[in-house]
């Protein structure tokens, strides 16, 4: 065995990945962890919270795919850690996929993909569709909105309501609740406004099961029972509102500030999905994620993880390794934004026909959009994890009402 040249659990230092200067250029600070320390690097992920962030493309392509070494179970961090740390709603244990391994994950991941694969994608064009025209409705004759709050956000959220059979007034609490835990501002109240509006899900669609996700979760052989309900839809707010509505919200972003791209799109010479793609790829929504917890040291290329300390894969960074060469040009699909390996994302097909609808309907229904400042004016929001605008403004022209119902 290669002896460890580096042991993060002593480094000189740890790059802070809460604050508002990473947010602003994460890119260049992962150019900065890459001169200094490697494909491994010792960070905080909020004050007194120390992680390994693995910014190496085939060093993250390793660990996704050895949960025996790389446990997605955080029980024994977590003891270490306060209930009121802002991360640990993001972190902590949980009776889903996500937090599991061995047989509970493989009970909890075949429910979770049973129920998501039986969505019909047609219905779920149709019902993108529609709530696009809907939200698109309520500002175009403003001449100008937020994009983020007024269409990308409308869109995640009133969409994976209707799929997961959920309502209006319980969806908005579970919204708020995940947003809290997601800015890890305030993220103890928002993990206690999203266990009781989750719970209260659970309870009307035992009551009155339909044809949606969480009453396919509930009637599926694995027998859940209320707890593990609640959590397995906590996974599916938490992976389909804040990273749904922030890959709407670059990928719209791209569009716009890309004259080539841009160019190219309206001339038929490139797609909404090759954007998506694109941004996936440079800048994925869900910047630094896929967490693991060794639970016992591990030596990587000479490195040493210390145990039951947080393993946290830098998507964005790793997706960008220079290590790659001449592979990150050839295809850009190879990306990790939908990780790899048993807690891969079952629902990438639905993630991608979602925004790639949304966008498309978007460019159709305002081609002469503009964004509304200057690109560099633009403000990402503080957080280890997301890669997230506070707000996208855009102006367009009037549309007078012939056009708006053509």
């Amino acid at each position: 065995m290669t002896s460890p040249t580096t042991t993060p659990e002593a480094p000189a230092h740890r790059a802070a990945l809460y604050d508002a200067g990473f947010a602003a250029d994460p890119h260049a600070a992962y150019e900065r962890m890459r001169a200094e320390f490697g494909p491994f690097v010792p960070v905080d992920l909020v004050p007194g919270v120390p992680a390994t962030l693995v910014i190496g493309y085939s060093q993250a392509r390793r660990i996704l795919n050895d949960p025996l070494r790389f446990p997605a179970d955080p029980r024994v961090w977590e003891q270490s850690v306060p209930q009121s740390c802002p991360v640990r709603p993001m972190m902590e244990s949980r009776p889903n996929a996500l937090r599991s391994t061995g047989v509970a994950h493989t009970r909890y991941r075949s429910a979770n993909t049973a129920a998501i694969d039986a969505v019909d994608q047609h219905r779920l064009r149709s019902l993108v569709e529609e709530v696009a025209d809907a939200t698109i409705a309520e500002f175009r004759a403003a001449q100008g909105a937020d994009l983020l709050v007024q269409y990308a956000w409308p869109i995640a959220f009133r969409v994976l309501s209707a799929l997961l059979g959920c309502p209006d007034e319980i969806g908005r609490r579970i919204a708020d609740g995940m947003a809290k835990i997601f800015e890890g501002v305030d993220a103890a109240t928002g993990n206690e406004i999203l266990s009781g509006a989750v719970a209260d899900l659970v309870a009307l669609r035992r009551r009155r099961p339909g044809d949606d996700i969480t009453s396919r979760l509930l009637a599926h052989a694995a027998d859940l029972d209320d707890v593990e309900m609640a959590h397995q839809l906590v996974t599916l707010y938490g992976a389909g509102i804040e990273p749904l509505t922030n890959l709407i919200s670059n990928t719209v972003l791209k569009i716009l500030i890309d004259d080539q791209f841009s160019g190219d799109l309206h001339a038929g010479g490139s797609s909404v999905r090759e954007a998506l793609d694109t941004v996936l790829y440079t800048d994925p929504p869900l910047a630094n994620y896929c967490i693991s917890y060794p639970p016992h040291p591990v030596d990587v290329d000479g490195f040493l993880l210390p145990a039951h300390q947080p393993v946290v894969i830098s998507m964005a960074a790793c997706n960008n390794d220079p290590a790659l060469g001449e592979q990150r040009v050839a295809s850009n699909r190879a990306h990790l934004s939908w990780s790899t390996g048993p807690h891969a994302c079952p629902a990438r097909p639905h993630a991608y026909l979602i925004a790639e609808t949304a966008i498309t309907h978007l460019l159709d229904a305002l081609p002469e959009m503009d964004l509304a400042t200057a690109p560099g004016e633009l403000t990402w929001r503080p957080g280890p994890f997301h890669r997230a605008l506070a707000a996208l403004p855009v102006v367009f022209p009037a549309v007078s009402p012939a056009a708006a119902t053509a």
